[in-house]
């Protein structure tokens, strides 16, 4: 129970009597009288209605007991994203509460739209919507819930943190996949910035015949469903499905960089799960290593697309190493459980030329059995700095260094381009949606 402010200011209005009342024991003859009365008696008397009046108010109002409360989550949310939530408050009491309620998300996530004030009437009951934002992937528990109430005569507010424990599992961003799905069905990609392309005849595996259109290649016709139809038939050919897709994640220490308050780990988790998805959907197997100064984890092909939930359980709780990401010896663990051809997709944060070296002798093209994209995530601080406009030496200092840095791995880059490795340098917050056209350009262009 707290005190309002109007309690406690009656009290200590009652106190200056007192004390006065108190002091004519020490000094005789200062007594002060009121209309005959004693001032000190009063006090006496309004401090004890006060104190009754404050009983009674406690008595007459309701109990945190009555209140009964209860949390409504999915036990797997989405990092970086605005997950549902919602309370479910019911009213035992035979009064109406003012109530004030807020939820404690844990280490791991923050709410928003808490807290929140209500008005729940005897005997009812209401629905405090929110939303749960994790910002850090893993296990977590949401343990308590806090509902506060003033008393019907406003003397005190009751305040009770009620026990409420929810265990949830915090994924990458899997909402992404259920917006693509929808976007997809209702033919919008292109508003997430994917660009879906067919390019009928540039792939080996036959799909259908339909009717010879002008410009179709001559060796495309088929003259036995020609002769059968009297009129010109061409066959029509789609990419192949059933081919590997490796996804290699850099772990290390460099990824625990943010931008937009998510770490450059989380954003390719979610761009990792985000292209298994959609390359499931294209009938291809997925697997997926996550690797610092050694394999942390490691997910074996899957297929179809209930398989991304594989992949999901497999990563949620993966946290940035200390240590430096090592290339060579996530190469050299691929090429002992990936022996068949695969587009193996690395995603990962270079900060200087030596990371940019190692990449392109690790990836060396003709000397693995593979097809290697390398996703280089930008430097954004690095960015902004070198384009600063300097008003000081440090400051023409500091844009000049980094505008160093930066021309050098963009040399590097493009020499690694030359020696023929594929790179996909994006900003972090394009990095799904060029993936994905990546991914889909390399299937249509049957590179695989």
């Amino acid at each position: 129970m707290i005190p309002s402010v109007r309690l406690i200011l009656c009290f200590l209005v009652l106190a200056v009597p007192l004390m006065f009342s108190a002091m004519d024991d020490v000094i005789p003859g200062n007594t002060l009288t009121f209309a005959g009365s004693d001032l000190g008696d009063l006090a006496r008397l309004g401090t004890v209605l006060i104190a009754s009046l404050a009983i009674l108010d406690l008595l007459i109002s309701g109990q945190p007991h009555e209140v009964e409360v209860s949390r409504e989550i999915s036990d797997v949310l989405s990092v970086g994203t605005d997950n549902p939530a919602q309370l479910v408050i019911r009213s035992r009491c035979r009064v109406p509460l003012q109530l004030s309620v807020h939820d404690d998300p844990g280490e791991l996530c923050e709410v928003r739209r808490l807290p929140q004030t209500i008005m729940l009437d005897p005997w009812k009951e209401q629905t405090v919507r929110y939303s749960v934002s994790p910002f850090r992937r893993g296990a977590g528990v949401m343990q308590e819930v806090h509902l506060r109430f003033p008393t019907r005569l406003k003397l005190w507010t009751r305040h009770q943190v009620r026990p409420l424990t929810d265990k949830i599992r915090i994924y990458p961003d899997i909402r992404a996949v259920y917006r693509y799905e929808l976007m997809a069905r209702s033919n919008r990609l292109a508003e997430i910035g994917v660009r879906l392309m067919r390019m009928p005849g540039q792939g080996r595996e036959f799909e259908r015949l339909r009717e010879y259109r002008y410009g179709d290649e001559i060796r495309k016709i088929d003259w036995k469903a020609t002769a059968r139809q009297r009129q010109l038939i061409s066959r029509e050919f789609t990419v192949e499905r059933n081919q590997n897709i490796v996804l290699m994640v850099d772990c290390g220490r460099f990824m625990r960089n943010e931008t937009g308050g998510v770490s450059y780990l989380d954003r390719a988790l979610n761009s990792a799960i985000m292209l298994s998805y959609i390359a499931l959907g294209q009938g291809d197997n997925v697997s997926l290593m996550a690797f610092s100064n050694r394999i942390e984890r490691f997910v074996r092909p899957v297929r179809g697309k209930p398989g991304v939930q594989t992949i999901l359980r497999s990563v949620y709780d993966i946290e940035a190493s200390q240590g430096t990401a090592d290339y060579s010896l996530a190469v050299e663990y691929l090429t002992r459980v990936q022996r068949k051809r695969a587009l193996v997709i690395l995603i990962t944060f270079v900060t200087d030329e030596m990371q940019l070296q190692v990449i392109g002798e690790s990836f060396r093209p003709g000397s693995l059995p593979y097809l290697p994209l390398c996703v280089l995530l930008q430097d954004e601080g690095l960015r902004d700095l070198a384009e600063t406009v300097p008003d000081s030496d440090h400051g023409a200092f500091s844009a000049g260094a980094a505008a160093g840095i930066l021309t050098g791995q963009a040399q590097r880059v493009a020499n690694l381009r030359q020696d023929g490795v594929m790179i996909l340098d994006t900003q972090a917050e394009m990095l799904t949606e060029r993936l994905i056209n990546e991914y889909l350009m390399i299937k249509a262009r049957n590179l695989m």
